[in-house]
């Protein structure tokens, strides 16, 4: 577990002070993948250095695996080190070693004979699907494969606690999804504990449990993913949701009045989304036959997020005006949330 409690982080340039982080307080579960999500300044990556003292915090303390990290005297943080791995946006590796020499480093001064280092690195290797590259220098190494062999360097010393700062950042979005499926596949094999830091809700909502999000070197919103993908309680957070979101484009296709959403009379475009983990895609096609009414989908975006479905639909309503009062109220007993984006039944 990684407990944080009012961590802040001040650095002084001059006269001047930055605030890089106030106030923080959070608790990281053992064996989840907790996101933090922010934009550029927003003090994730301080944050998340604070956690191994890569950065020292100003104020507040640090926990992890019941160790006051803050405490402890230089050798027992060296030490204290070694159990939490790290991963970085540009992977840090040393062109001039192989990958077998960038992943056996860490294992310097571990007290294993050469033989033993050599089967554990080839055998991280092997885990990180990059087994017949051991010879290979970085220079001939893919983005993707290169954060493999960061990762497997990161694995080398066992570590309960991997931190992984925008490990995804520099790569493209098909690269992106094989790396973390390999995140996701060695939390649950090694029990690892993940922090990710990303200025991406998609990589959010791909892999994390639960997340927090980070504006001005504070924590202005927290909680399991779903819950805060399906009810936003912030502005930043809105704006991080509707990235991933094809959604809102309604909006642009109104102010555009493109030929997609003119409405003939009694008719409403509605947007449809899932608030709860208890409903599911069906519904549409319930409320058509139940109220005899017409759901013209202009466009669907429904991901899963934590087993359930989470996302919604945009359409347009057409049928008799008591029958689609009666259906936006049966959806919405259905825990479906409905907003009304354009209605031309005012004129009737």
């Amino acid at each position: 577990m990684i407990e944080l409690s009012h961590i802040s982080k001040e650095f002084v340039s001059g006269k001047r002070t930055v605030h890089a982080v106030q106030d923080v307080s959070l608790t990281i579960d053992k064996g989840e993948i907790f996101g933090m999500i922010g934009f550029s300044g927003a003090g994730k990556s301080t944050l998340v250095r604070c956690i191994n003292l890569l950065e020292r915090p100003t104020s507040g303390s640090v926990t992890v695996d019941g160790k006051e990290m803050t405490a402890l005297s230089a050798r027992e943080l060296r030490q204290a080190r070694k159990k939490i791995g790290m991963i970085f946006q540009h992977f840090n590796l040393m062109p001039s070693r192989t990958v077998f020499g960038n992943v056996a480093y860490p294992l310097r001064g571990s007290g294993l004979s050469r033989e033993q280092i050599a089967d554990k690195v080839h055998r991280l290797l092997e885990l990180v699907g990059i087994g017949d590259k051991a010879e290979a220098y970085p220079k001939q190494l893919s983005g993707g494969q290169k954060q493999r062999v960061a990762i497997a360097r990161a694995l080398a010393n066992d570590p309960n606690v991997l931190l992984c700062d925008e490990a995804t950042s520099a790569l493209d979005p098909q690269t992106t999804k094989a790396i973390l499926r390999l995140l996701k596949d060695l939390n649950e094999k090694l029990g690892i504990t993940v922090v990710i830091i990303t200025h991406e809700m998609a990589v959010v909502k791909e892999i994390c449990d639960r997340v927090a999000v980070m504006e001005h070197g504070r924590v202005v919103e927290q909680g399991e993913v779903f819950n805060v993908f399906a009810d936003p309680r912030q502005e930043i957070t809105r704006s991080f949701i509707h990235t991933t979101s094809n959604l809102r484009k309604i909006e642009e296709l109104i102010e555009e009045d493109s030929p997609v959403v003119q409405l003939k009379p009694g008719e409403l475009i509605v947007r449809l989304s899932y608030i709860q983990r208890n409903v599911s895609e069906p519904l549409i096609s319930t409320v058509s036959r139940k109220f005899d009414i017409v759901l013209n989908i202009i466009f669907s975006d429904i991901a899963i997020v934590q087993n359930a479905p989470i996302g919604g639909t945009v359409a347009i309503i057409s049928g008799e005006r008591e029958q689609i009062t009666q259906a936006i109220a049966y959806l919405i007993e259905k825990n479906v949330g409905v907003e009304v984006i354009k209605d031309a039944r005012v004129s009737e």
